[in-house]
């Protein structure tokens, strides 16, 4: 295939990603629409010849709503595949890595997070997180195919070096797990704020484990992407630096918001460790930092400058 072939493959795997993604959200909130507390006249059982025996209306909704999340699921890895074939054949399009471009970041980073959710759904019951994430990378898909598309090409200089892989591998991993983090963050506000208001068991709070579970998720997300995070900002990212620019360190504007990311990240994880911080102000803790993300990822790109002003094109 020529480059050209392989930039219309990737454009065409990531709109049928978007696609599939949406599908994979419209299956988990049948889901959550599913997930109804029993009516007092179906919570009942019957005696029979053979014993007790359920009413078996209550084993349809079960049925439904184990259908409809196994679906959003199985959905959501075909999406992710699809992602992942996008990913790589802008690579090939370009003859480098795929991570070049605000584009080309963010369509990595979903597969970043997307993997991160389903690593952690191979061991932990957490499929109560998957309309969130399905949810957010609708969004971010849509947002890189309409607005930030550009023409596969070829790297700066700067950027030839093998630290590339390193650095921006590192970066993409820990954005994924704090990505999962954060809306594990969110949801956790959302249902403590319901079990404050003696609410816990209606409405959709009702469809979200206990507050501690949500809580406890988000500090282990977190507690992985910021060794990751340190190593990519302040190891690895200097590192590149040293041999691109001949300096490690040049007080450039997303060097300084890599670095307050970093900060924030650390107070969230100080603060759990020695203070004692649960609940709520751990949260707003670990969005503070997310937003501290994602300023480094869009502001600076789009309007900081500096040496990394590449990022943004």
């Amino acid at each position: 295939m020529s480059n050209i072939q392989y930039a219309q493959f990737s454009n065409t795997a990531i709109m049928f990603a978007a696609l599939v993604y949406s599908l994979a959200l419209l299956a988990h909130i049948a889901e959550w629409a599913f997930h109804k507390a029993p009516r007092p006249e179906i919570a009942t059982v019957k005696v029979g010849a053979t014993g007790v025996e359920a009413d078996p209306r209550n084993s349809l909704i079960s049925y439904r709503e184990d259908f409809a999340g196994r679906l959003g699921v199985a959905l959501t890895v075909i999406a992710f595949a699809l992602n992942t074939v996008g990913m790589v054949t802008r690579g090939l399009a370009a003859d480098r890595v795929p991570w070049g471009n605000m584009y080309e970041f963010t369509i990595t980073g979903c597969v970043a997070t997307v993997a991160t959710y389903l690593v952690l759904l191979r061991f932990q019951p957490i499929r109560w997180l998957g309309l969130a994430v399905t949810g957010l990378i609708v969004v971010l898909l849509m947002v890189a195919v309409l607005l930030l598309d550009v023409p596969a090409g070829p790297l700066v200089p700067a950027l030839h070096s093998y630290w590339l892989y390193i650095h921006v591998t590192a970066a993409m991993l820990a954005t994924g797990a704090f990505t999962v983090g954060a809306l594990a963050s969110c949801l956790y506000l959302y249902r403590s704020r319901a079990e404050a208001r003696d609410a816990g068991n209606r409405g959709l709070a009702a469809r979200l484990p206990a507050g501690e579970v949500i809580d406890a998720l988000a500090y282990r997300v977190h507690a992985f992407g910021f060794p990751v995070w340190t190593f990519a900002a302040l190891i690895a990212g200097p590192i590149w630096a040293g041999y691109a620019w001949g300096r490690y360190w040049g007080w450039d504007p997303k060097e300084v918001w890599a670095f307050i990311t970093w900060v924030a990240y650390a107070a969230y994880l100080h603060a759990r460790a020695t203070a004692g911080w649960r609940g709520r102000r751990a949260a707003i803790l670990a969005l503070v930092g997310f937003a501290a993300l994602l300023f480094n990822f869009v502001g600076i790109n789009l309007w900081g400058g500096g040496l990394h002003s590449y990022a943004g094109k």
